[in-house]
């Protein structure tokens, strides 16, 4: 991995940079959900893309109870990581994307490590994802930081217990 990877909040600072790196280097169905509008990278998807990370500004305790941290490696923009509260009082859900020039480097698993400090910190003691079986890059990051994974017909569930003893990097 090169350069130190931290987490910002996705704020109007870092949305058209986080934008050009999902238009660059990700299709849209994976780094928002899906919208009617032509495919590819079009106006309205673009502009969709905004909405749906300006929503979610508010972070746990808003509306939306997502709070959303643009990835930086080296500086620069490379992903995004979000957290979802779930209906248990102590759970949060994650979702992740990388471009694709920034994946195979370690960023994702430090990217995680760093949501799951956050996590504890606002009080969570469950992380858990959910992914698709194909998703090697997905699984190895869960795995790396310590998920126990259960899959269940075409989904794998993971789980990351905050108060177990953590992964070694």
């Amino acid at each position: 991995m090169t350069g130190a990877v931290r987490l910002e909040p996705v704020d109007e600072q870092n949305i058209e940079p986080l934008l050009s790196v999902a238009v660059a280097e990700a299709e849209p169905a994976d780094v928002m959900p899906p919208v009617a509008a032509p495919a590819g990278w079009s106006h309205a998807r673009r502009e969709a893309f905004r909405e749906y990370h300006r929503a979610n500004f508010g972070g746990l305790d808003a509306a939306t109870r997502t709070a959303m941290y643009a990835i930086l490696a080296s500086g620069e923009v490379v992903g995004m990581i979000r957290m979802t509260r779930r209906d248990e009082p102590d759970a949060v859900e994650v979702g992740m994307w990388l471009g694709r020039s920034a994946r195979g480097q370690g960023i994702g698993a430090a990217a995680l490590r760093e949501l799951l400090n956050l996590a504890a910190a606002a009080g969570m003691r469950i992380v858990v994802a959910d992914t698709s079986p194909e998703n090697r890059g997905a699984l190895s990051v869960l795995e790396k930081c310590g998920a126990k994974l259960r899959e269940n017909d075409d989904r794998v569930h993971a789980e990351i217990h905050l108060d177990a003893t953590p992964p070694a990097l």
